[in-house]
Formats: C-alpha cells, structure tokens, sequence
C-alpha cells in the first residue's frame, strides 16, 4: 500500500535570492541624484541618507533650523552656519557621542554637499562656535522646532512617559557630580530627566541636571514648565512614571491641575501591612476586566484620599490598621506567606 502526496510546497533548494539591483532617484541641496545599489560594495550606515535629506528639504526643515539659529559669525574666515550646523546634523544621524568623532565625517566627500554645504568642519571649529550660542536663545530656538514637528500629534489622547537615566562621564564635564549611579559607583555622572509621547516614543523635553541632582523633587520644576508650555489644550490625558515619581508633591500638583496619573507604588513597610490584611479579607469586588479590588484601599502620603477612587479604609472597615505585633513577636504563618507571595511579585 502506497500513499501518494501531492501539492506539497518544498522549500527551494540553495541560498534565498539576492537583492535586485535597482535605483531611486533622491531630490536633495545638490540637485537630484541617482541612489542605486550594489550587491558587492561594502555595507555603509550612511547609504540611504540622501532619502533623508530629500525630506528635509521638501519639508523646509533643514533650511528653517538654520536660518532660525541664534548665530551671528562676522569674521571673513568663519564658517557658515550652514556647514556649521550641517556638521553637527551629520555627525547625530553617524551616531557620534563625542565631538572627536567629527573628524570621521571629513573624509566624506558625498553627504556634505547633499545637504549643501561646502565642507565639514573640525571638532575643534564646531566647539568653538556652539558655545557662542546664548543658551537662553538657543534653548528657545530648538524647543520652538522641535514644538513644530511634536505639537500637531498633541491634539489626540495620548500618555507622557517620564524617565530617568544616569550617564558616567569621564574626563572633565561640566555639571558632572558623584550621585547615585547603579553602574559606576563613586564615578561623576550627569542625570537626564526624559519627558516622551509614549505611543510614538518622541521625546518632548529632557533635563541634563548633575548626577547629585538625581531625584525626581529636582525635575519637577522641568515637568510643570513643560505642562505649561504645552497649554491647556495639549496637555497628557496621563502621567505615568515609575516608583520614584510616587510622591506627594507630584501627586498634589497632578490632582490640582486636574491631571491623571499612574506611578509605580513604593513598598514600603505600611504599604506592605496594608497589602497583608486586605488579601486575607473576603470582601472582594469585580473591577471590571475580571480585575478583583478589595473595597478599602491604601492611603497616600500624609493619609489623604488616594487617586483613581482608592480612599483609606474606614475605622470599622475590616481592612482597618489594627495593633502591629509587639517587637520581637513571631510573624504567623499567614503572614510569612503573604510577604513570600509579595517578595516574588516584586521580583
């Protein structure tokens, strides 16, 4: 007896097929030109910014951000703010952290003119000539163009995503101060609070504060000016952050302006008591999405009503605090069992 098998799709034999060769055609500062790609040239990071180019200059970006520049440069043998800023644009999208990775850029001869620029200048010339930048000025200038790219996207729901990162610095830096730093321990470091559209992942503002400044009660003064910038009409249907933004003062000033918000709790050692006796109660509720809720709640700080409906739970409220154990007295078994069920949710 034979069986007969038919209409079966094998995969073909040998390597997948190449890449077809084919070209595109990119309108950039020095005219159009013809992208085409070859199978056996060398990979390069930089082969389709002549796309990215052709976006800039048909959405006048690039020539808005250099003409707005607060840069006034007298001298005959200055640079222009072209290739000035042409330089630093360059050397972001090449993925450059240091100014000493400029030098790498003045060994292409494609790229600059594309954006029309005469050549790329030195890391030393770039140094120079940015710091003659007012700060004030230049903070305006770039938040005003960076507001005309993210401001049109504001006017739908949408969450602000607050974060902070610690970066090691070496050498000698300019606000770098010992802080906390998980990663280097007793090494300077600057802190970036990040403000971010969470769907899209654009980054709306970002405060770089030494790395002794590292706690949330320094940023907030950089949240409220953002909330403010933004205007009534623009602002977060929710704030959220992690533990660290769980705090008073960032909760009070949300609820005064009316603002929602979702923080991380902070297990602290009332937080985990309250835990402990509200899973032992019964009087559980169906919170919609078959999310249980107990009908007390945790108190916040200072013992004030919490966000979202949680409210502290009355004196004769089951869930109530009642007397702690005395010191020293031996934790029952419902209650080992009930830090090991939250020592492994932690974790």
């Amino acid at each position: 007896m034979s069986t007969e098998q038919q209409g079966l799709v094998v995969h073909p034999p040998g390597e997948q097929p190449g890449v077809e060769s084919w070209s595109a055609i990119a309108d950039t500062f020095a005219g159009r030109v013809h992208v085409e790609w070859d199978q056996e040239a060398p990979v390069t990071p930089l082969g389709q910014l002549a796309f990215f180019i052709d976006y800039l200059k048909q959405a006048g970006l690039f020539d808005a951000w250099v003409a707005d520049c607060p840069l006034w440069l007298t001298s005959p043998n200055a640079p222009t703010k072209r290739d000035l800023l042409g330089t630093v644009l360059l050397s972001v999208l090449a993925g450059h952290w240091r100014y000493a990775h400029i030098t790498s850029l003045r060994c292409d001869p494609v790229n600059p003119s594309l954006l029309g620029m005469r050549k790329a200048m030195s890391e030393d010339s770039v140094r120079r000539n940015l710091e003659k930048i007012d700060e004030a000025k230049g903070l305006a200038w770039l938040q005003n163009h960076l507001d005309y790219t993210t401001t049109p996207l504001l006017g739908e729901p949408w969450v602000l995503d607050m974060d902070s990162t610690i970066k090691p610095l070496y050498g000698h830096q300019e606000g770098a101060e010992v802080g906390y730093n998980p990663h280097k321990p007793g090494r300077p470091s600057h802190c970036y609070h990040t403000y971010m559209l969470s769907s899209l992942r654009l980054v709306l503002r970002v405060d770089a504060l030494p790395g002794n400044e590292h706690n949330v009660a320094r940023a907030t003064k950089g949240l409220w000016a953002l909330l403010d910038h933004l205007g009534p009409g623009r602002r977060p249907t929710l704030l959220r952050g992690d533990k660290s933004w769980g705090i008073e003062p960032v909760m009070a000033r949300a609820e005064q302006e009316g603002l929602a918000y979702l923080f991380r709790l902070r297990m602290t050692a009332n937080v985990k008591r309250s835990l402990q006796r509200v899973m032992r109660q019964s009087d559980w509720k169906d919170a919609g999405q078959a999310c249980p809720c107990e009908g007390g709640g945790l108190a916040r700080q200072g013992n004030q009503p919490a966000a979202g409906g949680l409210e502290p739970a009355p004196p004769h409220h089951p869930a109530a605090p009642q007397a702690g154990p005395r010191p020293g007295h031996r934790r029952s078994h419902d209650r080992r069992a009930t830090a090991a069920d939250l020592h492994r949710g932690r974790a």
